[in-house]
């Protein structure tokens, strides 16, 4: 089967689907950017789980010479209705794909919180109270992309909008990369490293590393400015940790194309997440910025899913 074929996506996968009975079935919507000139960059996942009666919203904007703002929660009621649709404390939360595949809407407003210090997630710092206005649109700017083996896709975008922050307004033009998942999402059953970039000539890469023991998985493409879709064959990635676990710089190599990059985080948004039953993963998630072995560069967010770490402050 053709590559394009055996990754295409269903346009009728954009919306929601029916949940099997696993209290871990999870659907989500994942939704990045970073602007044009690298001042700033943000994210937002809308973590849908139907069979704990509850849905998980984080979402955090940063920047290298900003502090990092965070609007975490993990216990809103269900969405209502076909699209992602929450009213809940405070929280206003709208995801809707207007065009399926080429276009994907989220607007937002929730409480949020001011932190100096990007790993305050990890210590149940309070910070200073603030809120989190998202008016963004995704615009699909590449092929979207179906894994191998599970029900998930990633769709290369452009994004434009604003965003405000207390009284401070924020235009957003600039590129990033949306995802859509469903299915059962156990965070701390094994660890990986997720990243999506556009480097400066157009080309597309993303690229996903699951550390599962003794099974390695790697997924991704790469789609350069001709319009192909080259899937990952194989993926190396390594990273030097630094404070907390947050990752000070990493490598990715990956083929096909014997492409190269050295990436360096430049501001975080870091999540702590807690099981049910006490077990703990760390999940530092970051702006950075991609430098390959020829010269091109690109910046993009790349994420580390570190479970079996001991609760902060232990």
């Amino acid at each position: 089967m053709p590559e394009r074929q055996r990754h295409a996506v269903d346009a009728t996968d954009e919306q929601l689907h029916t949940p099997d009975t696993q209290a871990l079935w999870n659907e989500s919507y994942y939704l990045d950017f970073v602007s044009e000139d690298g001042s700033v960059g943000g994210y937002a996942r809308i973590g849908l789980y139907p069979n704990l009666g509850v849905t998980w919203w984080t979402a955090m904007v940063v920047g290298p010479a900003r502090p990092m703002v965070a609007s975490v929660s993990y216990d809103l009621p269900p969405s209502v209705g076909t699209d992602v649709s929450i009213d809940a404390d405070g929280h206003s939360i709208r995801c809707v794909a207007g065009d399926p595949l080429q276009q994907m809407s989220l607007r937002a407003t929730a409480p949020a919180a001011i932190h100096d210090d990007a790993a305050a997630g990890y210590h149940g710092d309070a910070g200073q109270p603030t809120t989190l206005a998202m008016d963004l649109t995704w615009m699909t700017d590449g092929t979207p992309y179906h894994y191998d083996v599970t029900t998930r896709y990633e769709v290369p975008c452009l994004v434009e909008g604003e965003l405000s922050v207390g009284g401070e307004r924020i235009v957003v033009r600039g590129e990033g990369q949306r995802d859509h998942s469903w299915g059962v999402r156990d965070w701390w059953a094994f660890g990986w490293c997720w990243a999506a970039v556009r480097l400066d000539d157009g080309t597309r890469l993303h690229f996903a590393d699951i550390r599962m023991p003794g099974f390695p998985v790697a997924f991704g493409y790469v789609q350069p400015p001709d319009g192909a879709v080259l899937p990952v064959g194989t993926l190396s990635v390594s990273e030097v940790a630094g404070r907390e676990g947050m990752p000070v710089s990493g490598f990715a190599a990956v083929e096909p194309g014997g492409i190269e990059v050295a990436i360096e985080p430049l501001a975080f948004g870091p999540l702590l997440l807690t099981a049910d039953d006490g077990r703990i993963s760390r999940f530092p998630r970051a702006m950075a910025r991609f430098t390959a072995k020829d010269g091109r560069t690109g910046r993009g967010w790349i994420e580390w899913n570190q479970p079996g770490h001991e609760p902060a402050g232990r």
